[in-house]
């Protein structure tokens, strides 16, 4: 009897197809390899001219590791990371190790995507939400976020936020300085809160944020506090031009 069952896979609600999305998904994996490749071979060519007691090369490729998954801004992109062996012998402290730069170790985002996620909770995502907004965003593919892990990345927010108001400012110097309040809604409090924001420009012309502080309104004392803070952490160098608020 001649069997003519044929089977056709059936799209999924949630799924789409773009032809586009999926040749540059391909073109990133295979530069990403090549850019992985291309790395180590720069490494094992810093050691060129190491070689064994019997004439063998001392650093050299070994292979792969196994492939991983890596989520970007065009969905996720499966690689294996090329991996580098010291043929040397002696200790495992004393071989030569080598370390991506591109890919660490246990990188699974790129910095693209860690960009998007404190904008996402900033314009208001609750941390039970952030999986169907990243998959609106980035495709089936995006990565399942839990809000547990929303928790921590905020609270590693939060310690980053707090080590940059603690910078150290006594090497910046700021030929132009810019002073506003900034008024927004980023979580929809009830009452819009005022941002006070310092920018300055550097002698090279690039302009850094210098300090900025939350207050439910502009108030001679919300600035002065601002600015004293900003003193205490070193910025002594006056600007040549500052520009703020007329009222």
């Amino acid at each position: 009897m001649k069997n003519d069952t044929e089977i056709i896979a059936l799209r999924q609600p949630e799924s789409f197809d773009d032809p586009l999305t999926e040749i540059a998904r391909d073109g990133a994996r295979r530069m990403l390899a090549a850019a992985l490749r291309a790395e180590a071979d720069a490494f094992i060519g810093q050691y060129s001219e190491e070689v064994l007691p019997d004439g063998r090369q001392r650093i050299v490729r070994h292979g792969y590791g196994p492939e991983r998954s890596n989520q970007t801004g065009i969905g996720a992109l499966d690689v294996r990371r090329p991996k580098v062996r010291d043929r040397a012998a002696g200790s495992v402290d004393e071989k030569v190790r080598f370390t991506s730069n591109i890919l660490p170790k246990w990188a699974r985002r790129s910095r693209s995507l860690d960009a998007l996620l404190p904008v996402l909770y900033l314009r208001g995502i609750s941390t039970g939400d952030f999986q169907e907004a990243l998959g609106a965003l980035l495709g089936p593919d995006a990565p399942n976020l839990s809000p547990s892990v929303i928790s921590r990345l905020t609270g590693e927010w939060q310690k980053e936020h707090d080590r940059w108001l603690r910078r150290d400012l006594s090497a910046r110097r700021y030929v132009y300085v810019w002073a506003d309040g900034v008024y927004l809604q980023a979580r929809m409090e009830p009452q819009a809160e005022c941002m006070l924001v310092i920018l300055g420009a550097t002698p090279e012309g690039r302009k850094e944020l210098v300090g900025f502080q939350v207050g439910v309104r502009e108030s001679a004392q919300s600035w002065r506090e601002l600015l004293v803070d900003i003193k205490a952490r070193g910025l002594s160098v006056p600007p040549e031009v500052a520009v703020g608020p007329s009222h």
